[in-house]
């Protein structure tokens, strides 16, 4: 297994049920994929560096994971689609 850090931006303009089912569903297809969840940040609403699809702010998400590369192509397919998220970032963590 590697170690990796996700980190995803939920659309601003949602109501706080929703931005929440939106991170618990990624959570799940980590979790799915039998993937080990070390660390989960949620960083709150925060201005981004530039305009992103229209929005100036987002809700930041941070995971460490344990996973094989499989689950994480999984959850980067499955974020891509999902038009909640407006930017996602996957690094693997080098020991």
């Amino acid at each position: 297994m590697n170690k990796y850090e996700i980190m995803f931006i939920v659309r601003p303009d949602m109501e706080e049920a929703e931005i929440k089912k939106t991170a618990e569903d990624m959570k799940k297809v980590l979790t799915d994929g039998k993937a080990t969840i070390a660390e989960e940040k949620n960083m709150g609403q925060r201005e981004l560096a530039y305009e992103v699809k229209k929005f100036k702010t987002g809700y930041y998400f941070l995971f460490v994971v344990e996973a094989e590369s499989e689950v994480i192509d999984e959850f980067a397919r499955v974020v891509g689609i999902n038009e909640s998220v407006i930017r996602h970032l996957i690094v693997k963590v080098e020991d």
